[in-house]
């Protein structure tokens, strides 16, 4: 099992509008790809950022062939699409993850 992370520091400011997206929008679309088996949403409790509240998106993959098909053929215009919506109001930081 492959986990491909994604934490994301969102303003403060648009937090429960950005999150009713992931959950409503995005993940749903990423999860279409097929490429992912699960995925979890956790917030981060650990804040270093005073300005950011963060929030862990977890999807997971039978193997990391999945996850570079996803990276390589599907993730471009979502990222994309995340970007652009909240452009100047996050930070994302990605880690792909095996199982031991």
């Amino acid at each position: 099992m492959v986990l491909y992370n994604v934490t994301v520091g969102i303003d403060p400011d648009v937090e429960y509008e950005w999150l009713d997206w992931m959950q409503s929008v995005h993940i749903p679309a990423v999860m279409d790809t097929g490429m992912f088996v699960e995925h979890k949403v956790f917030k981060v409790l650990s804040q270093e950022d005073e300005g950011t509240v963060s929030y862990s998106i977890q999807y997971f993959a039978k193997d990391v062939e999945f996850v570079m098909k996803y990276l390589n053929e599907f993730a471009p215009p979502l990222v994309e699409q995340h970007k652009n919506r909240y452009q100047n109001r996050h930070v994302a930081f990605r880690t792909l993850l095996q199982q031991v």
